[in-house]
């Protein structure tokens, strides 16, 4: 049967990039709540159904693998992936991030968290790590070296981050309200790009609030889709208290959505994905100790075309 045009171009559309990316969210979604391996098969499988070609699905696989996330054993001619350590630990905080994200607080407090870091730019390496801590943990840098959120209880954890990166000779951190100089809404958009944000919550709300899937197959694509676009929210909107909100911002509304058509979905979506683990049958004994593991081999193999899944 010919593969539908809108599909066989939307293949074409999804490069390693987002394969990466999509092969994530199959693993948080399905993989690490199971705590068991998955044949490649299965995964070629699923990252199919969602417009990803085999070739690009193959390089996520490689690529997430060599960063440590996934490792992987023969069963014969046959591949099986099993989450590393440091891979569940990663899918582990991100479920805690994304499901966790704009959950019922107290009321704000109108105290800051401020810190600041100079690094020189010649130390990018250093910076780009920074930064990536920072924007995790929500801060925001209205201008360089100084990084702020209005959420005070973050101050462990931006410690942590510091004393992580050496960096505790160079910085200094304090808590405390505004002292009225200067305007509050200017800080808030040179810290964050808070107008694309709020462009990509109306396009989430467009493109999900009133989606409707049908059937098992639509409603794992549709999960994984949502989740996929929704994970981003937690690492670029600093959820502000409505205190500093000058709008109806959408952000709460896209939040209700998300939940409530994950909620909707992820009983056949599950039913799906049982069905695609079935298909590829069933999984051996994992070997003890993980004696039979090869990342060189099988990360060879696994590129490989020849391979038979």
């Amino acid at each position: 049967m010919a593969e539908p045009v809108a599909l066989s171009s939307r293949r074409r559309e999804v490069g390693s990039a987002s394969a990466r990316s999509l092969l994530l969210t199959v693993l948080g979604e399905f993989v690490h709540p199971r705590s068991q391996s998955v044949w490649t098969a299965t995964l070629l499988e699923a990252l199919g159904l969602l417009g990803v070609e085999e070739k690009s699905a193959r390089q996520a696989l490689t690529r997430t693998a060599s960063e440590d996330l996934l490792t992987s054993w023969r069963h014969g001619r046959r591949v099986l992936w099993t989450l590393t350590p440091a891979g569940g630990q990663l899918l582990e905080e991100g479920t805690r991030r994304i499901y966790g994200f704009m959950g019922q607080r107290a009321p704000w407090d109108g105290r800051w968290l401020v810190l600041s870091v100079p690094i020189p730019e010649t130390q990018r390496q250093l910076r780009h790590r920074l930064r990536t801590r920072l924007t995790w943990l929500g801060l925001g840098s209205p201008t360089s070296g100084l990084w702020v959120t209005p959420d005070a209880t973050k101050a462990a954890a931006v410690h942590a981050a510091v004393r992580e990166l050496r960096l505790e000779q160079q910085a200094f951190a304090w808590v405390g309200p505004a002292s009225g100089i200067g305007d509050e809404a200017r800080l808030l958009n040179d810290a964050w790009d808070l107008a694309d944000v709020e462009d990509g919550y109306l396009g989430f709300l467009q493109t999900f609030e009133a989606r409707a899937a049908e059937g098992p197959r639509e409603a794992f694509v549709a999960q994984v889709r949502m989740v996929h676009e929704w994970r981003r929210f937690p690492f670029v909107d600093p959820d502000l208290p409505h205190e500093l909100l000058d709008h109806d911002w959408p952000g709460p509304r896209a939040s209700a959505v998300f939940h409530e058509r994950h909620g909707r979905w992820h009983r056949q979506a599950q039913v799906e994905w049982e069905r695609l683990d079935a298909a590829a049958g069933p999984r051996p004994p994992e070997p003890a100790g993980g004696a039979a593991r090869s990342a060189g081999a099988e990360g060879t193999c696994i590129t490989s075309p020849h391979i038979t899944e």
